[in-house]
């Protein structure tokens, strides 16, 4: 007996000390990602990212010394028994710590190039503008915003506050840029929506209100329309700050087989491609009327025939095809608590971005649209908005858009 207590102790001693080993090493930032990568980021961005992942992990080494002292204390069976259940569920915390640090390390690593460093920067710039108007006259902190490069199709966010792997809070926004729309960014605004909505308790709020409009015309099409509250909300913040600018970007990314338009996965919080652009051309049509979005909407309705979906998605579509005009109104014209009692319109008007209130932003501005210190500062959404559809309208480089990213966010400062 006392040599298997021997034995187990050893056993369990090399283990120990390896995952304290493993774990000092998480506390070394600079190997999660370049150094060039830190310095790209924002000082403040800066802090609040490199103290928060340093927190986590000296929580994993202060967990392993604990070990390590249980360890050799131990006298008994039992009290080996405890130090193998504790080795096993620091292996499991080193685990999702490690996820953690990952993640943002990945994101982090996005900005080893200078240059794509420099516009990142840039996008956490207007990012944080794009809360801002929102958030500031209701009283509420806009969080910190890290922009990061990545593949595929749609743009993605890890809000500020969600609950990350090993359970500890994200210290700021982390929103995935795709390469394919970097220099047409109006899905940034779509994901810094999910955060307003979540900070001021929208989208509970507008999914009532959604549900309580369409239900006596069709119940199936209120509880979808409620259970895609959560992205029709960051839909219509991307509509109120850019005006038409996304819808465009929009369609390209959830075009594809009319197979697919019309797809509407149990649980989904996505409406389905097909009514999300008509949607979105609903809105556009209710604040700036005709225009361009319906020659849009009428490509897609040709291009994929309702007839061509399912029985269910054939009901929603047309009850809420009828209904588009009175669904523009619940996003953009009701009262919400979430907003202090006012429409989000009240605090982003979306008139100052049509369209002919863009052409004379352009007109005004000139040739110092994308070099403008004072345009950078009072009017990005506009600007972003503008940028957008010039290059939609027309084949042009991106090194005016490249330009005006880079100097958005300024030159970086280090980050201690």
């Amino acid at each position: 007996m006392a040599n298997d207590f021997v034995t187990e102790q050893s056993a369990l001693g090399t283990e120990v000390r390896h995952w304290r080993r493993a774990s000092i090493a998480l506390t070394d930032l600079e190997v999660l990602a370049a150094p060039a990568a830190w310095l790209s980021l924002e000082s403040y961005l800066g802090l609040s990212v490199r103290s928060s992942l340093r927190s986590i992990s000296t929580s994993v080494v202060a967990e392993a010394d604990h070990l390590s002292a249980a360890l050799a204390a131990a006298r008994t069976a039992a009290e080996l028994r405890a130090v193998r259940t504790g080795l096993l569920k620091l292996r499991q915390r080193y685990e999702q710590v490690e996820t953690v640090l990952d993640f943002y390390g990945d994101a982090v690593n996005t900005r080893t190039n200078p240059r794509i460093g420099a516009v990142l920067r840039g996008l956490d710039a207007i990012a944080v503008d794009s809360m801002d108007r929102v958030l500031r006259p209701l009283g509420i902190p806009t969080p910190p915003v890290l922009t990061y490069l990545d593949k595929g199709i749609g743009a993605s966010i890890l809000r500020s506050g969600a609950r990350l792997w090993d359970a500890s809070l994200s210290p700021v926004a982390a929103i995935k840029i795709t390469r394919h729309n970097l220099w047409r960014p109006t899905s940034l605004v779509h994901e810094t929506g999910h955060q307003v909505a979540h900070l001021t308790g929208w989208t509970e709020e507008l999914g009532t209100a959604l549900y309580s409009r369409l239900a006596p015309v069709s119940v199936v099409t209120a509880e979808s329309w409620r259970n895609w509250a959560s992205e029709v909300a960051a839909d219509v913040y991307a509509f109120v700050l850019l005006g038409y600018a996304p819808l465009p970007a929009l369609a390209t990314v959830v075009d594809g087989p009319s197979r697919k338009v019309f797809r509407m996965p149990f649980g989904d919080p996505h409406p389905f491609g097909w009514v999300r652009v008509l949607f979105n051309a609903g809105l556009c049509r209710s604040w700036f009327g005709p225009g361009p979005w319906d020659d849009l909407a009428r490509a897609w309705i040709n291009r994929h025939p309702l007839e061509f979906a399912s029985r269910e998605v054939q009901e929603i579509g047309r009850a809420s095809l009828a209904q588009l005009p009175a669904l523009a109104d619940v996003c953009t014209r009701a009262p919400m608590r979430a907003f202090g009692g006012v429409p989000i319109t009240a605090l982003a008007h979306p008139l100052s971005v049509a369209p002919a209130e863009l052409a004379r932003l352009a007109e005004r501005a000139g040739a110092s649209l994308y070099t403008s210190s004072y345009l950078a500062r009072l009017e990005a959404m506009r600007v972003l908005a503008l940028s957008v559809l010039n290059g939609d309208a027309k084949a042009t480089d991106d090194d005016a858009v490249e330009l005006w990213l880079r100097r958005m966010g300024g030159p970086a400062a280090v980050a201690a």
